[in-house]
């Protein structure tokens, strides 16, 4: 395999991380070229000093103007949200890795691409909010968009060799998260700290508290439906809380293929850095003489209403995908912050997708108003609540 440089965009969160741990592990086989991050400026620059790219950047005016303080080094440094996106058209990449949390993503991924860029997508809201436009550029310019959270790192590689047209169901297998079987009256007062309780997976707080609330399976559901071509009714969500079979698809002649792996997202990250070729690994290994049951169930809309409202945002359509995704973001931030409950989450989402009609076929810059929008009714309904 030759050399690949790599832009990490989002590099000191949690996917970030980990996919500096396969660089770590396989030097001879990735440069890092850039690293860029948001406000983590003593982190950013123990990567620097660790990896020494040619940039880094922090888009957080401040975090950067310490930085560049302390820092003596060879790494040209830059700072600002112009110069976060503009990293991710550094000619010297070949694959920019979008690890940057919610719609922030957006913009810098449709730079990436705009660079001709090949791209390992782990941040599912680029697809949210513009699938279409996305995956329109992504032919248009000839390049490869390869899927980095687990579960669509699954449908790809069980579709490895497969016609789509043979494709009859997407088996979108779901955790649960830490209120799997609890019932509404029983989340009323779930705490920060439940909430973040994840039984199987180690992630940043945000994508947590989605995954309790269903949303980050929710957003998974609209993801699919652009990586893969297919309608909302060929995804089905399956709760699996081993989380051991990352997804399945199921074909039109009854035969379902699953792929299988340990809870480390190291490893779809190495498959989408290394793809089409598999590179050897440390990471760790199923054992199967170990493993006593792999159980499955429906899950529960009613209770955990993030998945219902994704799908009904889904089928929707055009702007509608994007007003879930900020409301949500409005409303996760609250939570965390203490100043709403867990249940509320739901409520606010709702009211902001029921308070905006859908703009059919939005184009990118419809897109931001939107967003911009629904983050201020959600602010709105905040500011009711208190």
């Amino acid at each position: 395999m030759q050399k690949k440089n790599i832009a990490v965009l989002g590099s000191t969160g949690s996917i970030g991380r980990q996919t500096l741990d396969v660089v770590r592990s396989q030097p001879e086989l990735f440069h890092v070229s850039v690293l860029a991050a948001n406000a983590s400026d003593e982190l950013l620059e123990q990567q620097i000093r660790e990896f020494e790219p040619e940039l880094a950047v922090l888009s957080d005016e401040g975090a950067y103007s310490r930085l560049k303080e302390r820092y003596r080094g060879k790494t040209e440094l830059a700072g600002g949200r112009r110069a976060f996106i503009e990293a991710a058209a550094v000619p010297e990449v070949d694959t920019v890795v979008t690890s940057m949390m919610g719609f922030a993503g957006l913009e810098p991924t449709m730079k990436a691409l705009e660079a001709k860029k090949d791209i390992a997508l782990a941040n599912k809201e680029t697809l949210v909010v513009a699938g279409e436009l996305v995956t329109r550029k992504v032919k248009e310019q000839g390049v490869r968009l390869l899927p980095v959270d687990s579960e669509h790192c699954a449908f790809f590689q069980c579709l490895q060799g497969e016609r789509l047209d043979s494709v009859e169901k997407l088996l979108l297998t779901c955790s649960g998260g830490p209120f799997r079987g609890k019932k509404r009256g029983e989340l009323a007062g779930a705490t920060v700290e439940q909430v973040l309780a994840h039984p199987t997976w180690n992630m940043g707080k945000k994508i947590t508290v989605d995954s309790a609330s269903l949303v980050n399976k929710g957003l998974e559901v609209i993801e699919a439906k652009w990586l893969y071509n297919v309608s909302y009714d060929q995804i089905q969500v399956v709760v699996h809380p081993q989380s051991i079979i990352h997804s399945m698809v199921q074909f039109r002649d009854g035969a379902v293929i699953a792929q299988l792996g340990s809870t480390d997202m190291r490893l779809p990250i190495q498959y989408a850095l290394t793809y089409p070729e598999r590179q050897p690994s440390k990471w760790q290994r199923l054992d199967f003489w170990q493993m006593q049951d792999l159980t499955f169930a429906q899950p529960d809309t009613e209770t955990f209403k993030g998945l219902k409202f994704a799908y009904e945002a889904g089928k929707i359509g055009g702007s509608m995908p994007c007003v879930f995704n900020a409301a949500n973001e409005v409303a996760v931030a609250a939570f965390l912050a203490g100043d709403i409950h867990f249940l509320d989450i739901y409520d606010i989402i709702e009211e902001t997708m029921l308070a905006r009609e859908t703009i059919l076929a939005p184009e990118l810059e419809e897109l931001f108003e939107e967003d911009r929008w629904a983050r201020d009714y959600a602010a709105g309904l905040l500011r009711k609540s208190k």
